[in-house]
């Protein structure tokens, strides 16, 4: 059974870090693009970051670029995405999805993943 797990969500004040996990099983991450996403409260579920099969490409909404980096360990068949500098408008329920063999200009496309975890909470509160 193919499944994406999220880890490491939480509760963390203003200005605070956290880092994100993303755990494949029954499936191995290789050849699968892998996006985070995010669905905060009355807002639209929103693409936060995306990286390739390969690790070579990665993209970021405007609005985390140089507080958040998405990586990936293949020999661990998890990704990650570490976010620094966190805002209170990064609350959200963050999801990881996968897109097998993903072209790089369709990456952080929601409707091209066709595999997703059930969420994390990220609240950011003082």
């Amino acid at each position: 059974q193919l499944q994406l797990v999220e880890s490491g969500g939480g509760l963390v004040q203003p200005g605070g870090s956290l880092r994100l996990s993303c755990a494949a099983s029954g499936f191995t991450l290789d050849y699968y693009a892998i996006g985070w996403f995010r669905k905060a409260p009355g807002k639209e579920r929103e693409g936060v970051s995306c990286i390739s099969s390969s690790g070579g490409y990665t993209k970021y909404a405007d609005s985390v670029k140089g507080r958040f980096t998405i990586s990936r360990d293949n020999a661990k068949n998890t990704v990650y995405l570490q976010m620094n500098s966190l805002k209170p408008e990064d609350t959200a329920v963050y999801y990881c999805a996968a897109a097998f063999r993903l072209p790089v200009q369709a990456m952080c496309v929601m409707e091209n993943y066709n595999y997703w975890g059930q969420g994390t909470q990220v609240t950011v509160s003082s």
